[in-house]
């Protein structure tokens, strides 16, 4: 991984702390990273990072030429970010968006056609270093511009390169908002436990213990899911009984490719807005 080049991070919410973090952690010098946001306790985070914080990305920019612009505000502050910094960023730079649901080509239109552009979708575990993010880049994007944002991102976790832009919903709707899934499975296996009459306690260590577990052990078998699934349950046993409920025509499998097919519609009326 590379840790050279540098980097203008324009907003400075939970997940550009996080980039920020990961960024340092990973061997990133702190005097390649300059840090925008207009909030001056949360700008007080950066600086107590090693970070230089400004309200301004005019200001910022002045002595700092950036080679990435990592674009991690809200969506409806990517207009006015695009305006601020366009004018003084170098033609070889990279613009790295995390804004969910603007495309390509909406950055483009604020940046100009020959703009270099990657388009991300992260996911809230990348707070501790666990995240996924998929990345799609428009046709001006070099491949050394490519490195440099699979090493920024990398930084937080799993990165997968796109390559039609169209799949982005999808992901948006799996892995973008895949963690509020599990973290409904996790309130579900909790109400089960109480409901059957463990303490509360108890309930909540054995439903974040069993998730957390067994998501690691998949990510490290060999094995497919259901076969994993398959080792699990015996015949006519406990895991069978609670398997014939959420593996019946209406259940688990339909519930979620519903729930995730809702989603990804979303995703893209966001991005048609």
């Amino acid at each position: 991984m590379s840790t050279s080049g540098r980097i203008l991070l324009v907003g400075f919410g939970n997940m550009g702390q996080a980039l920020v973090r990961g960024w340092l952690e990973s061997g990133r010098a702190a005097a390649n990273v300059r840090v925008v946001e207009p909030v001056a306790s949360v700008r007080a985070i950066a600086r107590d990072l090693g970070v230089a914080a400004s309200d301004s990305a005019a200001a910022a920019l002045e002595d700092f030429p950036a080679d990435v612009v990592v674009l991690a505000v809200k969506p409806n502050q990517i207009g006015s970010a695009l305006a601020e910094c366009s004018a003084a960023v170098g033609g070889a730079t990279v613009w790295l968006s995390i804004a969910a649901g603007k495309t390509i080509a909406s950055l483009s239109a604020g940046l100009g056609a020959k703009a270099a552009v990657v388009r991300t979708m992260p996911n809230t575990p990348a707070a501790i270093g666990k995240g996924m993010t998929a990345l799609v880049a428009n046709a001006a994007v070099t491949a050394e511009q490519r490195a440099l944002c699979t090493d920024l991102m990398s930084a937080v976790g799993a990165v997968a390169w796109l390559d039609d832009e169209r799949h982005m919903d999808a992901v948006t709707a799996v892995s973008g908002s895949g963690p509020a899934y599990v973290f409904l499975l996790i309130e579900c296996l909790e109400r089960a436990a109480l409901d059957l009459g463990l303490a509360p306690a108890l309930a909540r260590q054995l439903a974040l213990a069993t998730v957390g577990g067994a998501g690691a052990y998949a990510a490290v078998s060999d094995a497919a899911p259901a076969e994993l699934r398959r080792r699990v349950t015996s015949p006519n046993g406990t895991t069978q009984a609670a398997l014939d409920v959420l593996m019946a025509d209406d259940g688990l499998s339909a519930l979620l490719t519903r729930a995730v097919r809702a989603a990804a519609a979303r995703s893209r009326e966001l991005s048609a807005a």
